[in-house]
């Protein structure tokens, strides 16, 4: 049976549509158990009926016109119990219900199984036959695992609305994905599909190689040429941080070991089109086989230069694109220079079927304020070409042709942000207190120089989380120790004298350095973090040295230890440290010994908070990695995101015992993850005795809008109210009504989550 389900799987994925796939199932299930009936129903479109949509056995006519209740017959009860039902005689069976259109009569054994996905019953599939027999365990244990086959096809066809030319009822479709910039935008879709192809070109010979060369040297130019020109149409909209990308992909295009290798295989008789493209696909393929997230990234890079150089080569005229007011990006995998392509002002949204947070598009589109979606693998973006579209940055989703309603709540969320923008400028550079004057410092998290100036903009009064990997990430080698002092230079005297938390270089889990590959197959649990640069001395020992030496006169500097999981980890960095900044002082810097802290983000380190906070001057709880080991959920798997919650009990009762245990030291705790940008989450911190909330700037003013309106016993209230509750639905339950009864709410009702119902 395991043969026969290979060859199911196959035909099914290869089947033209829908319909095609559901004949070739019951026909073949048929077959393979040798049953005289194998039929499918599918849930309707909107309702809680199913209705018959293949069958081999009973009468075709039936087929589209059958529609059973999910609390009647025998395939309700399969329905209701959401597991299979075998019969020895299915007319015995009190559920049992006769319809006479099928012709079922004279079969009397039945067995269903539930095509479910994502805890959801999608439809039913049944074998019958005439014999009085109970089918074996081997048997049912095979129609179980074609369902679960099939309930991928039948998710993605419900989804695309495939059902609805099957079905009466008509549907948006919602495409899942993650997050690549928050935010909501409607528009129009722009599809975006290369039209060079690198796997496509064919074989050629030539016998003149300096010319095939001088075609080479002369297609890299012009496509150089694309890339400065695009840069400088993006120069207003970026930092020169930003403009960084831009030069990774100069780099690229200049590296002598690419070009020699194309130039061999040109000196072997090979043309520079169809060299270029064999040495390129090789490359793509070295990066997309690697399981770091990061360097797999590089690959979209490789292709996206691959196909300009080939365009070049082949002198095919790039495709004229018209892109209206509302243009969304839409394409299988987005790059910085197709985002770049797309006039000032018209781009409102992107929407990549691959990729994720860590590719440059998500990073350009968060520095360019973009509501962006990655990842959305199940959408079929080759057929949204100019079709009405909702890019939801906040959930990570898509949903193509809206109706009226649904449209017209994404609008009035869209409007209600735009007004809540101008309302909360008011509160900007007024102190976060509440009603009864409990004083909240609001930091922010930042990683590119464009965040400093919203930050300042947005009333921030210190930075909780400076990432220092990302000038690692933006160059091909470790920069230097002068060069990371300017840009730590930078930071501090932007925010001077307001307190900049920089952490020390996170690298491994979901960032990897191009040339410092790190390879594992389950890099969260591996080298990352404090794990790496202890390893590695001499980089961080190089880091600290330019954090102390750009902080020489400003005396704003804070050094916090990521991913720290034992106090031999801890002192370990804390000698490290110590060494740097009494070099430092041997050589005559005037510096003084900055506060050092530790990030709260695994487990064991809640577990030894206080030995932890005794031996340091703070500690930050990282919510998000802590949330996801605490709950063994990765939030960028599509699959398990929905169980990743941040208000889960447990998460809740670990921030409480954290701050519990640095207090009873003198030790102040921040919190620098996302927890702490969500308004009714915050009044929970506040109440549990966070010294300082650290966000993205984006989150500041919501924040502060929602802690100066109420008093901090109210928070203290909703978290005795909270703090026993059995599950997040409940919490989030309780949170929400307490929020209504804030004098912000009115502000935050724009909150995607509250106002839009799909």
């Amino acid at each position: 049976m395991l043969n026969s389900l290979r060859s199911l799987v196959q035909e099914v994925n290869s089947a033209r549509d829908l319909q095609a796939a559901l004949d070739i199932i019951v026909e073949r299930v048929k077959q393979i158990m040798q049953t005289e009936v194998c039929s499918i129903y599918l849930r309707d479109s909107g309702s809680s009926s199913y209705r018959l949509m293949a069958t081999e056995g009973l009468k075709q006519e039936a087929v589209g016109k059958v529609t059973l209740d999910a609390n009647k017959g025998l395939v309700g009860w399969v329905v209701s119990r959401a597991e299979p039902l075998n019969l020895e005689n299915a007319a015995q069976h009190p559920r049992y219900e006769y319809f006479p259109e099928t012709g079922e009569e004279r079969y009397q054994t039945f067995l269903g199984a539930p095509i479910i996905h994502h805890r959801q019953v999608l439809g039913v599939l049944v074998v019958q036959q005439v014999e009085n027999r109970r089918f074996d365990e081997s048997e049912e244990a095979f129609l179980v695992t074609v369902s679960a086959q099939l309930a991928g096809v039948i998710a993605h066809a419900e989804a695309t609305g495939a059902l609805d030319n099957m079905g009466p009822t008509t549907h948006a479709a919602r495409f899942a994905g993650m997050s690549g910039a928050t935010g909501v935008a409607i528009g129009t879709a722009v599809l975006v599909t290369p039209a060079e192809n690198l796997s496509r070109v064919i074989s050629g010979l030539s016998d003149d190689p300096a010319a095939e060369k001088h075609l080479l040297q002369n297609s890299l130019a012009a496509a150089q040429d694309d890339i400065e020109r695009l840069a400088e149409q993006l120069n207003n909209r970026l930092t020169p941080e930003e403009q960084g990308l831009f030069d990774a992909y100069l780099a690229i295009l200049a590296d002598t070991t690419l070009i020699s290798e194309v130039e061999q295989r040109i000196d072997s008789g090979d043309n520079a089109p169809y060299a270029w493209s064999q040495v390129i696909l090789a490359h793509v393929a070295t990066f997309d086989s690697m399981k770091d997230a990061y360097l797999s990234e590089r690959a979209s890079d490789l292709r996206d230069l691959g196909r300009r150089v080939l365009g070049h080569m082949q002198n095919t005229t790039a495709q004229t694109r018209i892109y209206p007011e509302d243009t969304i990006l839409v394409g299988d995998e987005l790059t910085a220079t197709m985002l770049g392509e797309v006039p000032e002002g018209c781009l409102k949204g992107m929407v990549s079927a691959q990729g994720s947070a860590n590719s440059h598009v998500a990073i350009l589109a968060r520095a360019m304020n973009i509501p962006t979606v990655m990842g959305a693998v199940d959408m079929p973006y080759l057929r949204l070409d100019q079709r009405r579209l909702i890019v939801d940055g906040y959930r990570g989703s898509v949903v193509s042709d809206p109706g009226e309603e649904l449209l017209r709540q994404y609008e009035e969320v869209v409007r209600e942000e735009q007004v809540l923008v101008k309302d909360l400028e008011a509160i900007t550079h007024l102190p976060c207190e509440t009603l009864d004057h409990h004083r909240v410092p609001l930091w922010v998290n930042t990683g590119l120089m464009v965040d400093v100036t919203r930050s300042l903009e947005r009333g921030a009064e210190g930075v909780g989380l400076y990432r220092t990997e990302v000038p690692f990430l933006l160059r091909d080698r470790f920069p230097t120790e002068e060069e990371q002092r300017k840009i730590y230079r930078e930071q501090l005297q932007a925010f001077h004298p307001h307190p900049v938390t920089m952490r020390t270089l996170d690298v491994g889990g979901d960032k990897s350095l191009p040339y410092f590959p790190i390879e594992e197959d389950n890099p969260f649990l591996g080298w990352r973090g404090i794990r790496v640069t202890l390893d590695h001395p001499e980089i961080f020992l190089a880091q600290v040295r330019a954090m102390l030496k750009a902080s020489e006169g400003l005396d704003n500097l804070r050094i916090m230890l990521p991913m720290v999981s034992s106090i031999a980890e801890l002192e370990a960095a804390q000698v490290l440290i110590y060494r740097a900044f009494h070099e430092l002082l041997e050589e005559d810097f005037t510096i003084s010994l900055p506060p050092i802290g530790v990030m709260v983000e695994v487990p064991a380190a809640v577990y030894q908070a206080r030995e932890m906070a005794a031996r340091v001057d703070f500690l930050s709880v990282g919510s998000n990695d802590l949330t996801q080991y605490l709950l063994a959920v990765d939030r960028n798997n599509a699959r398990v995101a929905g169980l990743y919650e941040s208000r889960h009990p447990a998460v809740l009762r670990a921030l409480i015992d954290v701050v519990q245990q640095a207090h009873s030291q003198g030790t102040t705790v921040s919190i620098c993850g996302e927890l702490a940008g969500d308004p009714g989450s915050a009044m929970l911190l506040v109440a549990m005795g966070f010294d300082v909330l650290s966000m993205n700037a984006a989150n500041l003013p919501r924040v502060k809008a929602v802690l100066r309106s109420i008093t901090l016993e109210q928070a203290e209230e909703l978290l005795l109210q909270v703090r026993d509750l059995p599950d997040a639905e409940s919490i989030n339950h309780c949170v929400q009504e307490a929020l209504k009864k804030s004098g912000a709410y009115k502000l935050l009702r724009s909150s995607v989550g509250d106002k839009i119902s799909l």
